[in-house]
């Protein structure tokens, strides 16, 4: 596979998986079953190194539409844990070469809300390399990319499309630092470990945000909160995904290769301000459950309704537990 690059304003000829992936959340209408992942083998002969999904042809990759990320980007935002960025801003200043800029790969980036998130907190020139599978999404990211950083410093944006994660310690030489956004979660164990060997072979730190954690607090509460959930939780574990054991997989990979990491909470807090997003939300919550254990599809019916009557009346308040996960290699070259 050829891998075709585009700076900031041009429209990309390949894409990479989107960011932000929720099972059941609204696809763009064409085909669409099956959910991206990562991390794999290495690269062919004479392929550039690139993030590449698990081998699968096109129609195996879901398609998200930008309406459903462009929706859930002000929460994701709010969510994302800040603590976090101190013990990366002290690494980054710290690195090596640093005065040529940071280079940033983000995996996944969907319409790039993970760079508008970041990019303006950190100092210092910033180049941006988008990875993603949908060339429709990499447009989007690229033309609406921050143009300068916490300091007033140039943000510069490349597009590559991938099949994610094909990621190799070559695919991130001269990187600064690898982002995600609700990734590790569609992830399989095989792909972590490898998505882990890539990040702390390059000495590359890695920010992983908005995992999913398993577990959601509907108020008022209802019978049958917990038996979706659970079903929603199995579903998301289908094909050997990790779903809610993501960032509990992902730690031990991390650690076990001698990284420093960190995890903090970034929960989704939706309240009446947010009833878009959440009758969105609901609506593919509950379907997959439903997908998963059919036998629950008439109470889950009158859940369902009953619940988006309450989102539309501003009754319903829903927190959706995430986490947000800092993993710090040792330096490439075994520097402490």
């Amino acid at each position: 596979m050829s891998d075709t690059r585009t700076v900031t304003g041009g429209i990309p000829a390949q894409p990479g998986p989107s960011d932000e992936q929720v099972p059941g959340t609204p696809p763009r209408n064409d085909d669409s079953s099956g959910v991206i992942a990562g991390a794999g083998p290495v690269a062919r002969p004479g392929e550039r190194a690139t993030v590449r999904l698990r081998e699968g042809g096109e129609e195996e990759q879901a398609r998200y539409a930008p309406e459903w990320l462009q929706l859930r980007e002000p929460v994701d935002a709010a969510a994302r844990a800040e603590d976090l960025l101190d013990p990366l801003r002290i690494r980054l200043a710290d690195l090596p070469g640093r005065t040529g800029g940071l280079v940033v790969h983000d995996l996944g980036c969907g319409t790039g809300s993970m760079g508008r998130w970041l990019a303006p907190r950190l100092d210092g020139a910033q180049h941006w390399v988008l990875h993603d599978r949908d060339p429709y999404l990499l447009h989007f990211a690229a033309v609406a990319s921050p143009r300068s950083a916490a300091d007033g410093s140039r943000v510069s944006v490349e597009t590559r499309r991938g099949d994610v994660a094909r990621l190799t310690p070559d695919a991130l030489t001269g990187a600064s630092l690898v982002t995600a956004s609700a990734l590790l979660d569609v992830l399989t164990r095989e792909e972590i470990e490898a998505l882990a060997a890539a990040c702390t072979g390059a000495g590359c730190p890695a920010l992983l945000t908005l995992s999913v954690a398993g577990r959601v607090e509907l108020t008022p509460s209802d019978p049958l909160d917990a038996e979706i959930t659970e079903a929603f939780n199995a579903h998301q574990r289908r094909s050997g995904m990790l779903g809610p054991d993501a960032v509990t997989v992902a730690c031990e990979a991390f650690s076990e290769r001698g990284a420093t990491v960190r995890v903090h909470p970034s929960p989704w807090r939706l309240g009446p301000e947010e009833s878009a997003l959440t009758a969105q939300w609901l609506r593919g919550w509950v379907g997959a459950a439903v997908e998963q254990r059919p036998e629950l599809r008439e109470p889950a019916e009158r859940y369902l309704r009953e619940r988006l009557a309450a989102c539309e009346a501003g009754e319903l308040q829903v927190v959706l537990h995430h986490s947000d996960l800092l993993a710090l290699p040792r330096p490439a070259g075994g520097a402490s």
